[in-house]
């Protein structure tokens, strides 16, 4: 009976102390899960794995980066965000996302420009990245801009009434500027009747809708400075006539007129002479750009027989467009017996050569001098676009091509005699084999 006794009581010190020892490993192990994460990714083509590109770009900055996305509370995007930056983490521990709702920040609201789609913002080493669109794409190639060192001094030319660089007004371009700024440009404004040079430290030369006539001397400057093979973004206006002296030069006209599009109120603007861009011709500028772009008030453009440069188009406007040479107030339509001329229509070139320093020449003409303005750069992605298009005209453009990983075979096509055999299964065959096999358990635990 002793012996009886101290053998039950052995088994359930033995019990006691087996379940003791699990439940310390259970412990254990949750412990350790929470501090560290084993995954692996077993979708046919690594969807959810970063590609070899980004991991590269992330093993070579070694300073923190902060991501900060003002998006408002309750949108299912703030989800996929935190998905996208936590396969960044697996292979960078010291980045940091931060969610913000705008509408508990209007000073940054306004800093900023967010509209109600929000922003995303990426900091490294003090420099900022803007971004209205994030996937993998963008956010690696945002990285990849802010990690770059060189630093370029961009002129914008001042004296003739051109959009400032410095202003305030909703016609000026500071917003733009600051943006510069952060994207590790310096930004200069350039009086050629104080200062009768370009400096030779600029990158980039930026003429923007002069309202008066440049001076023979000015003229003279600017043409030497592109003679010797520099960079120009000169944006104009419709019937803007100061500029026909440089256009000459460059081998491009302004078509008579503004260019209107009959598809703006479907894509929600009241207005016909604001054009809205979708999709982009392929250039290293547009590569993986996505954005929808914005531009009120725009010249259609078109390349002369005898142009010295190589030109290509950036920017067109619809097939349901045209340059409307009349008043746009009440109804208008297209005059094919008048100079007006049927979309779509190129209202920006990029135009190339080379130089006689053996280097290619970039020169942007674009006919809207008010997309970059301050009342109009908050639009989905003309400040995307504008940075993207001064990265590409001062040769600091760095863009990687991150493959597109399309999920295969994401439907499954079932007969309807299979749906009903699954069904069946789950429904009552699954359910009767677990009752019959506790039923069955219990009875042999009661026999014993």
């Amino acid at each position: 009976m002793k012996q009886s006794l101290r053998l039950h009581q052995s088994r359930r010190l033995k019990n006691t102390l087996i379940t003791l020892l699990l439940l310390g490993v259970f412990i254990a192990l949750a412990n350790l899960s929470s501090r560290y994460s084993l995954q692996t990714d077993i979708s046919n083509n690594a969807s959810n794995t970063l590609s070899t590109s980004s991991l590269d770009l992330l093993g070579s900055l070694p300073d923190p980066i902060t991501i900060t996305a003002y998006i408002k509370q309750g949108l299912p995007i703030r989800a996929q965000i935190g998905q996208l930056v936590d396969r960044y983490k697996r292979s960078k521990a010291n980045i940091s996302l931060v969610f913000i709702d705008p509408d508990l920040e209007p000073e940054k609201t306004r800093e900023f420009n967010i509209g109600p789609e929000g922003i995303i913002l990426v900091e490294y080493q003090e420099h900022l990245e803007k971004l209205n669109y994030i996937d993998e794409s963008s956010l690696t190639n945002a990285l990849l801009q802010l990690a770059s060192t060189q630093q370029h001094w961009l002129s914008f030319l001042s004296g003739h009434g051109e959009r400032s660089a410095i202003g305030t007004a909703n016609s000026d371009l500071s917003l733009f500027a600051k943006a510069l700024t952060r994207r590790n440009f310096r930004v200069q404004t350039l009086n050629l009747a104080v200062m009768p040079a370009i400096p030779d430290n600029s990158a980039l030369l930026v003429i923007s809708a002069p309202t008066s006539p440049l001076l023979a001397d000015e003229w003279t400057i600017i043409k030497r400075y592109l003679d010797e093979g520099e960079n120009l973004l000169l944006l104009t206006d419709p019937n803007n006539r100061f500029l026909d002296s440089l256009q000459n030069y460059l081998g491009i006209q302004s078509l008579a007129g503004v260019i209107v599009d009959s598809d703006a109120k479907l894509k929600g603007v009241n207005d016909p002479r604001f054009v809205v861009v979708s999709h982009y011709p392929a250039h290293a500028i547009s590569l993986g750009f996505q954005a929808t772009s914005v531009f009120p008030i725009t010249a259609a453009l078109a390349i002369k027989p005898n142009s010295p440069f190589k030109a290509e188009p950036l920017l067109f406007s619809s097939t349901n467009s045209w340059t409307e040479t009349g008043e746009v107030s009440g109804k208008i339509r297209f005059d094919a017996n008048s100079q007006e001329r049927q979309g779509p229509l190129t209202f920006a070139y990029a135009l190339t050569r080379i130089s006689a320093k053996n280097t290619e020449q970039r020169i942007i003409v674009i006919g809207d001098g008010d997309f970059l303005s301050n009342a109009d750069l908050g639009h989905v992605g003309n400040n995307e676009l504008g940075l993207r298009m001064v990265s590409w005209l001062s040769h600091d453009q760095h863009f990687l091509t991150i493959p597109a990983k399309t999920a295969i075979d994401k439907s499954l096509a079932l007969s309807q005699m299979t749906v009903n055999l699954m069904g069946f299964g789950f429904l009552i065959i699954i359910p009767l084999l677990l009752i019959s096999g506790g039923f069955f358990i219990w009875r042999t635990r009661k026999n014993r």
